[in-house]
C-alpha cells in the first residue's frame, strides 16, 4: 500500500478532469503536513496555477473536492492559502495496522530483485590495529550490506587486506631490530604489537632526521638516508625478491594481526563472504594495461612508462605503469576490480572508502569505461568524511588515534556506570548484565556513527553518544524495551476493530510507521544508512508520546486496547528490523 503514489495518481486526475490538461506523476509532490495544520500530506498548488488559470483557495478546494470524491480513505481537506492538506480516515490507517502488524516481510522492498552488488569495506592495513576511522568505515559497509539485502540484493561483502609495501616494513623492522616480543609475551592483540612498532619506527625516525639536520644535511636529503627507513626501504626490496628470511617475518607478523582484526571484527558482529590481499593482487592489472595500450587508451612514453590522458574529462594525465615496468596503485585496483568480476559477475561494485580517495575512484571509474568493461558502469564510491575528536584529527605514525578495541571498552564501562544509575537492574544475573552493557554501548557507538549522513565530517563525542534521552541508540533501544515490557505475557495476536476511533498520538505513530517500506528503499537506493537511522528516533519519540498521552493496559474499552496492543507490536517489529539494519541489537530488558 503506497498511499503517496495513490494520491499523486488522483491529483494528477483531477487536472485532466477539472482542467482538461494531463500533468506528469511525477511532477506532484506531497509534503507531511505541517504541524500546525490538520491532515496527513499537503499538496502545494501553487506551480500549477498556470494550469487551472483560478485563484490557490480556489484551486485547493476543487482538487480537494474532487480527490475526496474518488478515494474513500480521504475523510477530509482543508485549505491555507496555496496548501492543500489532505487528511486520511481512520479506517485508512486502522487497515494498514491489520494488514501489517504481524507481518513478518513488513518493509522489505525488491529495488534489487535479481541483481548482485559486492560491498567492498573495512580494507585495513596491517600494520596497526583498527581505530575509530576504520570504525565509521566498517559500520557504514555492513549496514549497506545489510540494507541491500533486505531490498532483494545479492549482497558479497568484501575486505581488501592492504598487507604489502613500505608501512608494513617500517613495523617489522622495528620489530626486528626489539627483543622478540609476541602476543603471548607481551599480553598484547596482535594488531596491537604490531601497531606498537610502527609507532616505535616513527619515533625512532624521527630521532634520526633530527641528528641528520644537526648535521647540516637539508629536511628533505635527511628523511631519505636515515638508516631506519634505508633498512625498511631494503626490506621491502627483499620481500619483492621472495627472500625467504623476510617473507616468514611477513607472515608471521601479519597473522597476529589477522588474529587481532578477527576478534575486533566478532564484537562489532561484521563479517565477510570474501577476503582479497593486496599482495595477491597488486601485479594484477599489467595485463590489462597492455590490453589497454593495443586498444589506444593508454600512450607508452619514451622512458617506458604509461599513461593515460583525462585532460579532456576534467581530470589530469595518470600514470598507470612506471618506466621500470613496476605497477602503481592504480594498476592494482584495475587488476582487482576485474578478478572482482571473475569471481561473482556483479552488477554493482561499492567501495567504501574516505573522501580522500575522490579523485582516485574518477579516475578508476573513468579508465574501466574507456576500457568498455562490463562492470565499469557499475562502479560506485560510497564517499565518506573524516571522524574528528574534541582533540583534534588523529594521526597512526604517532600513536594519537583512538584505538577501536580501547574505545568499545570505554563504552561498554560507560554504558555499565549510566546503567547503574538508572537503578533498573533489579533480577538481572552477572552475566545478563555484562551482554546488556555491551549491548547498550554497541548500540551507542554503532547509532552515533551511522545517524550523520556518510559524506559529512563528523566528531565524535563519546559521552553524547551514551545518553538514554534525545536522538542515540540507547533511547531507541530503552524504548523497544520498554514496548517489550508491555507486551510481556501477553498475546501476539489481536483483533483490529478498524471501525474504532483513532486518537492523534495513534495516527501520528501509524504514520510514520507506515514509512518503513519507503525509508529501506530510499536507503538502499542511496547507500545511506543515516535515513533509517533517524528514522528510528522518529518511531521511538512517537511511541513514547502515545506512551504518555494514552493508557495501553489500562485502557477500559476493549477494542481501543487490543489496537494499542497490535500497535505496540508493529512498533516492536519495525524499531528490531530498522536497528538490526543499522547491526545494532535491542535488548527486551533495560
Amino acid at each position: 500500500m503506497e498511499i503517496e503514489k495513490i494520491l499523486t495518481a488522483k491529483i494528477a486526475d483531477s487536472f485532466n478532469e477539472l482542467f482538461n490538461e494531463k500533468v506528469l506523476e511525477s511532477s506532484i509532490k506531497l509534503e507531511k503536513t505541517n504541524k500546525d495544520h490538520i491532515g496527513d500530506y499537503t499538496f502545494v498548488v501553487f506551480p500549477f496555477l498556470r494550469i487551472s488559470k483560478q485563484k490557490p483557495e480556489e484551486t485547493a478546494n476543487a482538487i480537494g473536492n474532487y480527490i475526496k470524491s474518488n478515494c474513500e480513505f480521504i475523510s477530509n481537506f482543508n485549505f491555507v492559502k496555496g496548501f492543500l492538506n489532505i487528511e486520511l480516515s481512520d479506517n485508512f490507517w486502522l487497515t494498514f495496522l491489520k494488514n501489517n502488524y504481524n507481518n513478518s516481510d513488513f518493509g522489505k522492498n525488491q529495488v534489487g530483485k535479481g541483481k548482485t552488488v559486492m560491498v567492498e569495506y573495512s580494507s585495513p592495513n596491517t600494520n596497526k590495529p583498527l581505530h575509530l576511522g576504520h570504525l565509521r568505515n566498517i559500520l557504514l559497509g555492513y549496514s549497506i550490506s545489510e540494507i541491500l539485502k533486505f531490498s532483494g540484493y545479492k549482497v558479497v561483502s568484501a575486505n581488501l587486506i592492504n598487507d604489502r609495501g613500505i608501512h608494513i616494513c617500517k613495523s617489522m623492522h622495528a620489530w626486528a631490530t626489539g627483543n622478540g616480543e609476541t602476543p603471548e609475551s607481551s599480553q598484547l592483540k596482535g594488531d596491537h604489537l604490531v601497531g606498537k612498532y610502527y609507532v616505535e619506527f616513527d619515533k625512532t625516525y624521527r630521532k634520526e632526521i633530527e641528528e641528520l639536520k644537526k648535521k647540516g644535511i637539508e629536511d628533505d636529503e635527511a628523511k631519505k638516508i636515515a638508516p631506519s627507513i634505508v633498512k625498511a626501504q631494503q626490506m621491502l626490496v627483499k620481500w619483492e625478491k621472495n627472500d625467504p628470511e623476510t617473507i616468514a617475518l611477513w607472515k608471521k607478523m601479519n597473522e597476529w594481526v589477522y588474529s587481532g582484526f578477527e576478534q575486533t571484527y566478532k564484537r562489532l558482529g561484521v563479517s565477510f563472504d570474501k577476503y582479497y590481499y593486496e599482495s595477491n593482487t597488486y601485479l594484477l592489472g599489467k595485463d590489462t594495461i597492455t590490453e589497454g595500450l593495443q586498444q589506444g587508451v593508454f600512450i607508452k612514453e619514451n622512458d617506458g612508462s604509461v599513461w593515460i590522458d583525462l585532460t579532456y574529462e576534467g581530470l589530469d594525465r595518470k600514470l598507470v605503469l612506471r618506466a621500470d615496468g613496476t605497477s602503481v596503485y592504480i594498476t592494482q585496483d584495475i587488476g582487482t576490480a576485474q578478478l572482482k568480476y571473475h569471481d561473482t559477475k556483479m552488477d554493482k561494485s561499492i567501495y567504501v572508502v574516505g573522501n580522500e580517495q575522490d579523485y582516485h575512484f574518477k579516475v578508476l571509474k573513468l579508465i574501466l569505461q574507456k576500457l568498455k568493461k562490463p562492470y565499469a558502469d557499475g562502479i560506485y564510491h560510497l564517499s565518506y568524511g573524516m571522524v574528528d575528536l574534541p582533540s583534534g584529527k588523529m594521526k597512526s605514525r604517532e600513536g594519537t588515534v583512538v584505538d577501536a578495541d580501547e574505545l568499545m571498552d570505554e563504552m561498554h564501562n560507560t554504558a555499565a556506570k549510566l546503567t547503574g544509575q538508572l537503578g533498573k537492574t533489579d533480577g538481572f544475573s552477572n552475566t545478563e548484565l555484562n551482554n546488556l552493557y555491551e549491548t547498550i554501548a554497541m548500540g551507542a557507538l554503532k547509532y552515533y556513527l551511522l545517524k550523520v549522513e556518510p559524506v559529512k565530517r563528523m566528531l565524535f563525542n563519546p559521552e553524547e553518544s551514551i545518553d538514554f534521552h534525545g536522538n542515540t541508540g540507547p533511547f531507541i533501544q530503552y524504548t523497544f524495551a520498554r514496548i517489550s515490557s508491555v507486551l510481556k505475557n501477553l498475546n501476539s495476536t489481536y483483533t483490529v476493530d478498524v471501525s474504532a476511533p483513532l486518537h492523534q498520538t495513534e495516527k501520528e505513530l501509524l504514520r510514520s510507521l507506515s514509512l518503513f517500506t519507503h525509508k529501506t528503499k530510499a536507503a538502499a537506493q542511496t547507500y545511506n544508512p543515516s535515513l533509517i537511522a533517524n528514522y528510528m528516533y522518529e518511531i521511538a519519540k512517537n511511541f513514547n508520546r502515545l506512551y504518555h498521552d494514552l493508557s495501553i493496559l489500562g485502557e477500559q474499552v476493549q477494542a481501543l486496547k487490543e489496537n494499542r496492543l497490535a500497535i505496540c507490536i508493529l512498533s516492536a517489529n519495525v524499531i528490531k528490523k530498522g536497528m538490526q539494519l543499522l547491526g545494532i541489537k535491542v535488548p527486551e530488558r533495560m
